[in-house]
């Protein structure tokens, strides 16, 4: 009896020491890899918290190979891949490459720079691009494009949910992301 009463007690403390915030935050708005993050972010002049609301759109934090071929957290394609390489100078890429999650965040950042190099700045146009292609958002509007000239519900709605997730992680994550 006293055995179990010791146990449940000290299983009760255990469980009182868990911080059910930060359990939730990590089921709801998970962040891996923010080192890799706020590095990219320096580096290329992108928002960390906009870097990790893509990563969350696109996998979840997760490193996958989606039925279209994109793969690891940025869910870049190997076409995409090799373009970045050649835009970036680099030479030595290696599909495989786009599992590491260094090497995916590192791609997807150039990209996500570049688009919005391409856009003047308009965040909507380049995470449409992201998403969709950059021949669909200039069609819709290029640097001018607005989440309503967004023809394809889908992208309209991966535009909307990576912008509300950059607010939810620059609300959560500041420090872990140096905000």
């Amino acid at each position: 009896m006293l055995v179990t009463l010791v146990a449940v007690v000290g299983i009760g403390f255990a469980v009182s020491r868990i911080d059910v915030d930060d359990a939730i935050r990590e089921v709801t708005l998970p962040l891996r890899h923010d080192d890799i993050i706020r590095q990219q972010s320096r580096e290329k002049g992108v928002d960390a918290a906009l870097i990790a609301a893509v990563i969350y759109a696109e996998s979840r934090f997760r490193d996958q190979t989606s039925h279209a071929g994109a793969r690891g957290l940025m869910q870049i394609t190997p076409d995409t891949a090799e373009v970045i390489e050649r835009l970036s100078g680099g030479t030595t890429f290696v599909v495989d490459d786009l599992s590491d999650p260094d090497i995916n965040i590192r791609y997807g950042t150039f990209y996500l720079r570049h688009l919005l190099d391409r856009y003047d700045g308009n965040e909507k146009a380049a995470l449409a691009a992201y998403n969709a292609g950059m021949g669909h958002a200039d069609r819709w509007g290029g640097a001018d494009l607005d989440v309503d000239d967004i023809t394809f519900p889908e992208t309209a709605a991966y535009v909307e949910e990576v912008l509300e997730k950059r607010r939810e992680y620059r609300e959560k994550y500041a420090d872990e992301l140096g905000l």
